[in-house]
């Protein structure tokens, strides 16, 4: 059987570019399912096994904010959130609400690819990462990080991920009581071209803490290290994540 395509959901109330998106789009290979307003994206990915949501802010009935936040209540799909130029609080507030990337109008084609590429890249725990020699655990504390199922278990309970906070919370758990600098958290989970973009390490490791931490204004496991970057504390295996 021919391998599946890898299907994208295209969300955006302005004709033109939606048919730019969803033929480019198609051009690469990708199958595309188009949507002009916010209910009816959130409808089709409820109804679909998608890859990949590009998901416009301002859009009729509910913004891409309101689907973002209810597509994370149930999926772990990457999202990417398309905002206006020069509103970086929509950035950062799409990033908080789960987004994995953020691509900003006015915008080209090759930087539409690459986005996309770059998040279904990320999107994926290669068997190159898997093949590493890594124990097939790291156990710090309460948490317990499984590489071979993806899975982030605290205290017995599993924490619910994005591609993306698993991506950093494995990588750090390889590291596991040392510094990681913010770059070499950047290049190796968002990849080279995000170098320099600390807001959004920043963001997802906020995300990480309120999923993770018993309290995350005072986080015990994800700590950071002002002006170098962010460490997994090394704790005794089975430390009560309460005092």
């Amino acid at each position: 059987m021919p391998a599946k395509k890898t299907t994208i959901l295209a969300a955006d109330d302005d004709p033109q570019l939606l048919r730019l998106m969803t033929r480019n789009l198609q051009l690469e290979g990708y199958d595309v399912i188009a949507a002009s307003d916010g209910q009816q994206a959130l409808e089709l990915v409820e109804n679909n096994n998608l890859d990949l949501l590009l998901l416009d802010v301002m859009m009729p009935k509910m913004d891409g904010f309101t689907v973002c936040y209810r597509v994370r209540e149930f999926s772990a799909v990457p999202i990417i959130i398309v905002t206006a130029r020069g509103q970086d609080q929509d950035k950062v507030r799409g990033l908080d609400l789960g987004a994995d990337d953020y691509l900003t109008k006015p915008f080209s084609v090759d930087e539409l690819l690459a986005r996309v590429r770059a998040v279904l890249r990320r999107a994926q725990f290669t068997a190159r990462e898997n093949a590493q020699g890594l124990r097939a655990t790291t156990t710090t504390g309460e948490l317990t990080i499984d590489y071979s199922q993806h899975i982030v278990i605290m205290a017995g309970r599993e924490i619910s991920l994005t591609p993306t906070e698993y991506r950093i919370i494995a990588y750090l758990a390889q590291n596991v009581g040392r510094v990681v600098t913010q770059d070499l958290l950047l290049e190796h989970v968002w990849g080279p071209e995000y170098l320099g973009e600390s807001h959004m390490l920043q963001v997802n490791i906020n995300r990480l803490r309120r999923k993770m931490e018993v309290d995350h204004t005072q986080p015990r496991y994800l700590l950071t290290k002002v002006g170098v970057g962010y460490s997994l504390a090394a704790l005794p295996i089975g430390t009560p994540t309460k005092e």
